[in-house]
C-alpha cells in the first residue's frame, strides 16, 4: 500500500540503473541492428524466400519479389553505413563493450549482407548453373583481402553455408553435387589464394609498419629521456647535433608525458581515497572563455570527448569565485565533462591557482590576498552518490598543489634546459669566431654564430667609415626559406652616409634597435628608403663595437614574429661585440700578411712570395699542359738616378714603374719585385709572342714614365729579358736564368727594348760566341736623364 498523497516512484541509484541500462541497450541495438539483418537475410535467401522463376516468371510472385527488392535495399544500406562508419574512439571503446564490438559488428553487416545478395542474384538466374558465380568469387576474395577476421570468416563462412542450402533445395544428384562441388572448390580457393598472398602481404606490412611506428615511439621516448637523463652530464660535443626546434619538441614530449604521468596516478589515487566515479582535471583555456578535460579517471561510459566545455553553471561559479565548491546534488548538465545529463551526484570542485610564492593555494587559504593575486590554472572535481566532507575537499585542494608542484617543475626544468642550450649555442658561436682570421671569415662565420643563437631569414653587415661618415654594406646571407625577403643584390656593395636611417642610429647610440626586436615599433629606414622589408615581422641591429668605437652593424631579420627576445638579444649583442673584435683582428692580420708578402715601398709582391707562386704556376702549367711566362724587367742607368737626384727621387721612379707593372698586364698576372730596381711579371697561359707583347707594352708605357725632380723632369726607361715554359725550359731556375741572361742581352745591345732568351740564343749563335756576353761597364749613353 502507498500512502495517500505520494507516488510510487523509484530510488534514485534504482533510477540510475535503469538510465544506464537503457544505454547500453540502446547502443547494442545501435551497433548490432545491421549484423542482425544481415543474418536473417541469409536466412530468408537459404531457405528460398526468392526464386527465378517466381521472380521472373509473367506473373511474378510479389512475396518473393518483395524478398528480392528488400535484400537488394538491405545490401544497398550495408554499403552506405560502412562507408559512413566511424571508429569510437579508444576511450569510448573501453567505457563500453558494445562500442568496443562496433568495428567488427559493421564488418559483420556488410559481410553477411554482400554474401546474401550475391546468392540471391544467383538463386534468380539459375541457381547451380548461375553465371553470377564468378561475382561470389570476387566476393569472397575482397572479404579475405580487405575485411578483418570477423567479416572475412563471415563471408566464407555465409557462401559455403548458402550453397549447401541451395544443394538441399535443388536435390541430391550427381549434376547438383559436381556442380556444387566446382563452386565450393572455388571459393574456397578464392579464399585461400587471397588469405595466403594478399591477406598475407598485407598483414606482413602491417606489421612491418606497426614495429616501425613501436620502434619510432620507442626511440622518441629514449631520445626524451636520454635528453632528460643524460644531457645534463654530457658536452656539447658528446651528443648528436640538433637544431633548436628539435630541442624544444623533445622537451615538450619529455615535459608532456612527466605531467600526464604524475596527474594520472595523482587522479587515480584521489579517486580510490574518496570513493568518487570520476575525478578530474579540466585546465582553462589561453582565452579565459572555455575549459579543456586535461586528464580523467571514471568508472562511467559516457565521459564525452568533446575538447573544449563551457565555463558556465556550477564550474563557472568556482572559476569565477576561486573559492571550493561542496554541493549534494547536481541537477541535470551541470557536470560537462559527461555526454549525458547526469543529476543527483554530490559533487567536490577546488580551483587550482598558481599564487605568486609559487604553488598553490591550500583550503585554509583559499581566500588570503596571495590566492587572490594567483593564476588561475583550472579545475579538480569529484563526483561520487555519497555527499562530500570538508576534509574531501581539502584531499582535493592538497592534489591541486601536487598537480601544479609537477607542472611548475617541468617548466623549471625546461628553462633550465632552454638555458643549457642557449649558453651551449653561445660557446660554440664564440668558438666559431675565435677561429675565424681573414674579415671575409669574420664575416661569415658571424652568419653562422648568430644562427647558433637564433633561428633568421636574412643578414647583413655594414662597415662604418668614420673619417668619411659612410656607411658600406660588405657582406649578405640570405638563409634557406628567406627567399624574397630581401634582394640581395639591391644590398649589395650599397654605400650611403650617416642619416635617420636605424643603421646610423644605432652607430651614433652605440645600442641595438629596434628595442623590442619588432619591425612594427619603428618607421625610420634600415639602411635608406629603397631597401624594403615588406615581409618582415622581427628585426635586430646590432652595433660593432671595438674600444667602445663602432666600425659597423649587424642586421638580423625574421618573417616570424617575437623571433629576438630579450635574452636572445642580449647574448646577440655580446657576439657582436665579439665580431667586431675579430673583424679589427682580421684587418690587422690582412694588414700583417700583406706586409709579409708585398713589397713594402712598390705594393709589389715580394721576392720570397714571388718564387712560391712561380714554383705553383709552373706545377699547375706541367699537370694541365698550360703555359707560364717570366718577364725580368730592370730600370736603366737606375745608379745615376740615385747619384744625380737622390735616393728619395729613386724610389718616386720605382713606384711610378711598380704602378705601370700593376696597370698593363692582367688581373691574373702577377708582377713583383725581384730585388733592388729589377721587377719581375708571371704571366699565366701566354706563349712566348704573346708574353713578347705584353713587355713591349710595359715598356712603351714606362717610357712615358715623366717624374718631376727639382733638376727638371725626368725621363725613365726599362730593360726586359723573356722566357717561357716549356720552351725555353722546364723547371723555375733555369727559365729564371734564361730569362736573366736575355735581359742581360737587351742592355748589352742597347737598353730600352724586349729581348727573348731566343733571340738572345740565336744573336750568340750568329757571333760564334760561348756565351751571350756579360756587361762589364755601363755605356756612355744614359736613357734616365734629365730632359
Amino acid at each position: 500500500m502507498t500512502p495517500r498523497g505520494s507516488s510510487a516512484r523509484p530510488s534514485k541509484p534504482r533510477m540510475r540503473l535503469l538510465r544506464l541500462s537503457r544505454r547500453g541497450l540502446r547502443r547494442a541495438t545501435k551497433v548490432s541492428l545491421g549484423a542482425v539483418a544481415g543474418a536473417v537475410a541469409c536466412a530468408v535467401v537459404a531457405v528460398g524466400g526468392a526464386d527465378g522463376a517466381a521472380v521472373l516468371a509473367s506473373k511474378p510472385s510479389l512475396p518473393m519479389t518483395m524478398v528480392a527488392v528488400a535484400v537488394a535495399a538491405l545490401v544497398a544500406i550495408a554499403v552506405i553505413r560502412r562507408v559512413q562508419f566511424v571508429t569510437p574512439s579508444a576511450r569510448a571503446q573501453r567505457a563500453s563493450f558494445w562500442l568496443g564490438a562496433a568495428t567488427d559488428l559493421a564488418d559483420l553487416e556488410l559481410a553477411l549482407s554482400l554474401v546474401a545478395g550475391a546468392h540471391l542474384l544467383i538463386a534468380v538466374t539459375g541457381g547451380l548453373d548461375s553465371p553470377a558465380y564468378p561475382l561470389l568469387y570476387g566476393l569472397v576474395a575482397f572479404a579475405m583481402t580487405v575485411l578483418a577476421r570477423p567479416g572475412a570468416f563471415a563471408t566464407l563462412g555465409g557462401a559455403l553455408l548458402l550453397e549447401a542450402a541451395l544443394v538441399l533445395r535443388i536435390g541430391l544428384d550427381e549434376h547438383t553435387l559436381l556442380a556444387a562441388s566446382i563452386h565450393a572448390a572455388c571459393i574456397a580457393g578464392a579464399a585461400m589464394a587471397h588469405a595466403l598472398l594478399l591477406r598475407g602481404l598485407t598483414a606482413r606490412y602491417r606489421r612491418r609498419r606497426a614495429t616501425r611506428l613501436d620502434e619510432e615511439l620507442v626511440a622518441l621516448r629514449d631520445s626524451a629521456r636520454d635528453y632528460r637523463l643524460i644531457a645534463a652530464s654530457l658536452g656539447p660535443s658528446s651528443r648528436a647535433p640538433r637544431i633548436r626546434d628539435e630541442e624544444e619538441r623533445l622537451l615538450a614530449i619529455g615535459g608532456v608525458g612527466m605531467i600526464g604521468d604524475a596527474a594520472s596516478w595523482v587522479l587515480a589515487t584521489l579517486k580510490r581515497s574518496l570513493g568518487a566515479r570520476t575525478v578530474a582535471l579540466l585546465w582553462l583555456d589561453d582565452d579565459g572563455e572555455r575549459i579543456k578535460l586535461k586528464e580523467v579517471v571514471s568508472d562511467a561510459d559516457d565521459i564525452t570527448e568533446t575538447p573544449r566545455l563551457p565555463t558556465t553553471g556550477i564550474l563557472g561559479a568556482v572559476l569565477r569565485d576561486r573559492q571550493p565548491l561542496l554541493c549534494a546534488a547536481t541537477k541535470p548538465g551541470q557536470l560537462p565533462y559527461y555526454d549525458s545529463k547526469r543529476a543527483g551526484m554530490a559533487l567536490v570542485a577546488v580551483p587550482v591557482i598558481e599564487t605568486t610564492l609559487g604553488g598553490s593555494a591550500s583550503p585554509a587559504h583559499v581566500g588570503s590576498p596571495n590566492a587572490r593575486l594567483g593564476h588561475l590554472r583550472g579545475i579538480l572535481a569529484a563526483d561520487r552518490d555519497a555527499p562530500f566532507t570538508e576534509s574531501d575537499r581539502d584531499l582535493l585542494a592538497d592534489a591541486t598543489a601536487q598537480v601544479l608542484r609537477v607542472v611548475q617543475a617541468e617548466q623549471v626544468f625546461r628553462a633550465v634546459e632552454r638555458a643549457k642550450y642557449e649558453h651551449e649555442r653561445f660557446y660554440q658561436a664564440t668558438a666559431m669566431l675565435g677561429r675565424a682570421l681573414t674579415p671575409e671569415q669574420v664575416m661569415e662565420t658571424a652568419f653562422d654564430a648568430a644562427a647558433a643563437i637564433v633561428e633568421y631569414d636574412a643578414g647583413a653587415i655594414a662597415l662604418y667609415d668614420k673619417a668619411k661618415q659612410r656607411h658600406k654594406i660588405t657582406a649578405v646571407r640570405i638563409r634557406p626559406g628567406g627567399e624574397g625577403l630581401v634582394d640581395p643584390a639591391q644590398l649589395h656593395e650599397l654605400e650611403f652616409k650617416d642619416n635617420a636611417g636605424l643603421a646610423s642610429m644605432v652607430v651614433k647610440n652605440r645600442h641595438y634597435l629596434p628595442a623590442g626586436g619588432e619591425l612594427r615599433e619603428v618607421s625610420a629606414p634600415i639602411y635608406t628608403r629603397k631597401v624594403k622589408l615588406d615581409e618582415a615581422k622581427s628585426l635586430l641591429i646590432l652595433p660593432l663595437l671595438c674600444a667602445d668605437e663602432p666600425i659597423g652593424t649587424l642586421t638580423l631579420v625574421a618573417r616570424a614574429e617575437k623571433r629576438f627576445g630579450k635574452d636572445i638579444r642580449e647574448m646577440l649583442a655580446v657576439i657582436a661585440n665579439q665580431v667586431a673584435v675579430s673583424l679589427e683582428n682580421g684587418f690587422l692580420y690582412r694588414k700583417m700578411e700583406t706586409m709579409a708578402t708585398t713589397d713594402g715601398l712598390t705594393g709589389l709582391t715580394n721576392h720570397r712570395t714571388f718564387q712560391q707562386r712561380f714554383e705553383d704556376l709552373l706545377e699547375r702549367a706541367s699537370r694541365h699542359g698550360g703555359k707560364v711566362a717570366l718577364l725580368l724587367c730592370d730600370v736603366d742607368h737606375f745608379k745615376k738616378v740615385n747619384d744625380n737626384y737622390g735616393h728619395p727621387m729613386g724610389d718616386e721612379v720605382l713606384r711610378r714603374v711598380a704602378r705601370v707593372l700593376q696597370e698593363v698586364p692582367r688581373k691574373i698576372d702577377i708582377p713583383a719585385r725581384y730585388g733592388g730596381e729589377e721587377f719581375a711579371v708571371l704571366l699565366d697561359n701566354v706563349d712566348v709572342a704573346q708574353a713578347r707583347t705584353v713587355a713591349e707594352r710595359i715598356r712603351i708605357e714606362i717610357s712615358r714614365v715623366v717624374v718631376d725632380t727639382d733638376k727638371g723632369p725626368l725621363s725613365v726607361t726599362e730593360s726586359i729579358g723573356v722566357a717561357a715554359f716549356p720552351e725555353d725550359g722546364r723547371d723555375r731556375a733555369t727559365l729564371i736564368e734564361r730569362a736573366d741572361l736575355a735581359l742581360y742581352h737587351a742592355k748589352h745591345t742597347g737598353r730600352n727594348r724586349v729581348v727573348t732568351w731566343q733571340e738572345a740564343l740565336a744573336a750568340k749563335n750568329a757571333r760564334g760566341s760561348s756565351e751571350v756576353p756579360k756587361l762589364k761597364s755601363e755605356p756612355t749613353n744614359a736613357v734616365v736623364k734629365a730632359s
